[in-house]
């Protein structure tokens, strides 16, 4: 593995368990894509078809540098411009609870394409629950680190709502990875992950499909 794309990993390790997640040479879709990290990333390890989209002009430069494929484009407004079943994924990191419609633009991700990768905090984690109990007040995590008044998280979820989100709006989870973060090495839990996992990590589909 050369220099650079271990970088990526020492850099970024909350993004390994994505990748691992992901076919090799697959067509990939991420929005809210942000400096390209992830895209970047899969590029190297998986040999990835890559395009995301974001609405920064920040974040597109950061991408264009990098030579990545990217548009500018508000996620929120729908996937119009793509076809059903055009990519093999769908990524979502870290983005759907910054949305305004997070359902509408899951179902919309969910037809274009074949399977969606969606990374959420868990705010059911058992530390968020103790400073709510013991302090009273809204939660400040690593994965959550802002404070209410200027948080871009409009749609905070836990892992159990997610999972009932999805059965309501016809979306499929066929694999689901609890974890923790925090260290170099993200680490897995088993056992009662709405409680003991800070980060969520689902790959869903059309119900339909």
């Amino acid at each position: 593995m050369a220099d650079s794309e271990l970088n990526i990993l020492n850099d970024r390790p909350d993004l390994r368990p994505i990748i691992d997640l992901v076919e090799p040479e697959s067509r990939v879709l991420d929005l809210g894509c942000g400096e390209g990290h992830l895209m970047n990333a899969l590029q190297k390890l998986k040999r990835v078809r890559a395009q995301g989209i974001d609405l920064s002009d920040a974040a597109i430069q950061s991408c264009v540098e990098k030579g990545l494929f990217v548009y500018q484009g508000d996620i929120e407004e729908g996937l119009a411009d793509f076809n059903d079943g055009s990519v093999d994924y769908v990524i979502l990191t870290d983005t759907i609870q910054v949305l305004r419609r997070p359902a509408f633009l899951l179902k919309e991700a969910a037809r274009v394409g074949k399977k969606v990768i969606v990374s959420v905090p868990n705010f059911g984690y058992w530390r968020v629950r103790l400073q709510l109990m013991f302090l009273g007040k809204m939660p400040r995590t690593r994965d959550l680190p802002y404070e209410w008044y200027d948080s871009p998280n409009i749609h905070l979820t836990t892992i159990q709502s997610f999972r009932e989100f999805c059965s309501r709006n016809g979306l499929r989870i066929i694999r689901e990875a609890d974890l923790v973060l925090g260290g170099p090495n993200p680490r897995k839990t088993a056992a009662h992950p709405n409680f003991f996992a800070n980060y969520a990590i689902f790959i869903v589909e059309n119900d339909s499909k």
